[in-house]
């Protein structure tokens, strides 16, 4: 079992920051803690859900085109908080954004990085940017 727990959402100007953060447990977790992927998704009513970075047990990463220079996603360790800082935010920024686990995998590849690929998911935080 993955368990997946976000904090750190909320509301911000255009141009503020923010720092999504993701705890991850559970003893399937734990087993593969030197052979997992753990990634960030966001989506908007009536759109698919995105991937926007990644970060896999050897620390290499993935980040999205869109949020390339703005955001860093970050994880000292596996048992260390997944970690998005989010910095000059948009409005376009606005979604729900969900933590991803899946074990046996690495995902510095960008076609990795989509949500069939992922087999546990957050319940989610909400990020709001209003310009």
């Amino acid at each position: 079992q993955v368990k997946l727990v976000e904090h750190g959402g909320g509301s911000v100007q255009a141009g503020g920051s923010l720092r999504l953060s993701c705890e991850a447990s559970g003893d399937r977790y734990e087993y593969y803690s030197d052979y997992y992927c753990l990634g960030w998704f966001r989506q908007v009513p009536g759109k698919e859900r995105e991937g926007v970075a990644a970060i896999d047990s050897y620390r290499s990463s993935y980040i999205a085109d869109s949020v390339k220079g703005r955001f860093t996603i970050s994880q000292d360790n596996a048992r260390n908080p997944l970690k998005l800082q989010m910095n000059n935010l948009k409005t376009e920024d606005t979604a729900m954004y969900y933590c991803a686990a899946v074990v046996r995998s690495f995902c510095f590849r960008e076609s990795f990085v989509k949500p069939e690929s992922f087999t546990h998911w957050g319940q989610g935080t909400q990020v709001t940017v209003s310009s």
